[in-house]
């Protein structure tokens, strides 16, 4: 699917629509000192192994791709709910 680079929506911070420069959002990296990271790494020490099941096999075969919206006008950003989408292509 194609998106525009630059899209005309509301703003919340503004309260009005204004123009949104368009990106694909990105998770971050994890950090490990995180208290669920550390929880999780609590459970699985010792014997026992893993707490749930891994995920071997994908029953999905697109992921939800959701995309990052910023004013141009004050620079506040804010993300459109995913879509799920084979490819996504910004131009």
């Amino acid at each position: 699917m194609n998106v525009p680079k630059q899209i005309r929506t509301y703003c919340p911070k503004c309260k009005a629509h204004q123009t949104h420069s368009v990106s694909l959002y990105k998770a971050g990296k994890r950090r490990a000192l995180a208290k669920g990271e550390r929880h999780h790494k609590r459970e699985k020490k010792g014997y026992g192994g893993q707490k749930y099941p891994l995920q071997r096999e994908f029953a999905k075969t697109t992921k939800k791709q959701t995309l990052r919206l910023k004013c141009r006008v004050c620079g506040y950003m804010h993300h459109k709910d995913g879509i799920r989408l084979r490819k996504i292509a910004i131009t």
